[in-house]
């Protein structure tokens, strides 16, 4: 088989769409500023091609229109990052990962699987991952557990490596953290390929029975031993924990965990000094800060019984596509789950809330109008954008319509017809008075473009020089000449267009 072709095969996704991206300048924070496109074309062997020889780079979706996937990824944009000890922890873990660097100098820990699994299971096992590496709340692709493809969502696609792969900055590295070659990727993408059921067998946390029931950052980090400069926060965190297992005795419980998981012990007094807060108030978990956040599995969270619960946190809110029809509609993924959303529903909270409870049966809190603004901002900012066929949008209805009235039969057989509304041919161009045009938009039931529209959206078509003017012809009756402003557009192709008969007749204009 050849390169193209098991490169190809590594990243097999969505058959009917693949990215693209535009990238610009470099931010403070060190990540690479870019737009992201989705083009409704499969990725092919050809543009595969030409992003391994850097003509264009192009990405793949991992998704499917059936919702499983061959491939996965994290995407972690941490700056400065340590690829080599990634990938060595990666290796001591024993998580079948390949370590490459993205075009931003961040990483990409591609997943590849022999066979197609569901995108739940892809993204089940990749979050466990993130957790279990500290990068716990770091991008997952796919993003989500199902598209709704009905609807002309896609999914989200993520940048491929090895562009311009002979002087690429987007590769693989070895065990050494060595760039590996084109082919040698190949290689290893092959013998990193697992099953499901390889992936199930994989265990990171003590069997001790008593973790089970734990949120999953206290879980890794007990069962890695927590360290020296983490252990006060992390105990404090613990301290929630220990009053909803044991609530008559959580205080003892708190010292035991602290010798059998602190490495080395937190002093006795450092205990009694967490004990006494959290019998002064109740606190909640401290998941947004460190080192929690970077062990973090929200979704096995929320499934555990000392978790955050389902209904007591913002749901993970991430990969928002704008689809570019008008109206435009948007796609994000909520819990993995996707949401389409109309303008007004991702403008408001509250609207949001509801599409929530309609689409995918979870009510979560409402956020406040300020924060909600900036939090839409951070995501519009990042949001991949996903082109239309041209009949979706105005535009495009409104050349379809204009065909159709230059070319069906209702179509004057004389320059006095245009009078009464119709279109008439001459020198390769139509002529048409405006108010015909209009009443023919209206009876067609279109009304989104304004008279100043049109007739801006007409100059358009004429390569954006004035198109009206004043036509002069011989009344059929009086002999007697008459003066008509008409607009003009280009003939169309001679396909004339078949109108039924009461169709025909309503169509004209009278």
């Amino acid at each position: 088989m050849e390169l193209i072709d098991r490169f190809a095969a590594a990243f097999e996704g969505s058959s009917v769409a693949h990215g693209q991206t535009t990238v610009g300048s470099v931010r403070k924070n060190g990540k690479t500023e870019a737009k992201s496109y989705i083009v409704r074309e499969p990725l092919t062997k050809e543009l595969i091609a030409g992003h391994i020889d850097g003509a264009h780079g192009v990405g793949a979706i991992p998704i499917n229109d059936q919702n499983k996937c061959k491939f996965g990824a994290l995407d972690i944009d941490t700056y400065p990052i340590d690829h080599k000890a990634i990938l060595k922890k990666c290796r001591k873990l024993k998580i079948p990962l390949v370590v490459c660097r993205s075009k931003s100098g961040g990483a990409h820990l591609f997943l590849f699987t022999q066979d197609w699994i569901s995108a739940t299971d892809m993204r089940d096992h990749l979050m466990e991952f993130a957790a279990v590496l500290g990068f716990g709340g770091c991008e997952v692709f796919p993003k989500q557990n199902k598209i709704l493809s009905e609807r002309g969502d896609v999914g989200n696609f993520i940048n491929l490596p090895y562009f311009d792969a002979k002087n690429t900055l987007r590769y693989a590295i070895d065990g050494k953290g060595e760039e590996l070659s084109f082919e040698e990727f190949l290689d290893h993408v092959d013998s990193m390929k697992v099953t499901l059921e390889d992936l199930r067998k994989l265990t990171f946390v003590s069997e001790d029975a008593e973790l089970r029931d734990m949120p999953p950052c206290l879980r890794i980090m007990f069962s890695t031993m927590v360290p020296d400069g983490t252990r006060n926060k992390v105990m404090f965190h613990a301290g929630v924990t220990a009053k909803m297992m044991y609530p008559d005795s959580w205080e003892l419980v708190l010292e035991r965990w602290n010798q059998k998981y602190c490495k080395p012990a937190l002093p006795a007094s450092e205990i009694v000094t967490i004990v006494n807060q959290h019998k002064k108030k109740e606190y909640g978990y401290l998941c947004k800060e460190e080192p929690m956040c970077s062990h973090c599995d929200v979704a096995a969270c929320r499934e555990a019984k000392y978790g955050v619960g389902k209904n007591d946190t913002m749901p993970t809110i991430s990969g928002l596509t704008i689809q570019k029809s008008e109206p435009r509609l948007f796609f994000m993924d909520v819990d993995g789950k996707r949401l389409e959303l109309s303008t007004e529903q991702i403008q408001i909270p509250l609207q949001f809330q509801r599409a929530c409870i309609e689409q995918l049966d979870m009510m979560p809190p409402i956020m406040k109008s300020a924060d909600w603004q900036i939090y839409i901002n951070t995501l519009l900012q990042d949001a991949t954008i996903l082109e239309v066929p041209k009949e979706l949008t105005v535009r495009g209805q409104f050349e379809e319509l204009l065909e159709t009235y230059c070319t069906s039969r209702i179509r004057a057989r004389s320059p006095q017809e245009m009078m009464l509304g119709k279109p008439w041919t001459e020198n390769d161009m139509t002529l048409f008075t405006l108010r015909g045009l209009m009443d023919f938009l209206s009876n067609r039931g279109f009304k989104d473009l304004k008279r100043s529209q049109i007739q801006q959206r007409l100059k358009d078509l004429n390569g954006g020089v004035e198109c009206n003017s004043i036509y002069q012809f011989k009344d059929e009756d009086t002999g007697k000449w008459k003066n008509i402003r008409v607009w003009h557009v280009p003939q169309f192709d001679n396909n004339e267009i078949e109108l039924p008969k009461k169709e025909a007749l309503d169509d004209v204009p009278f």
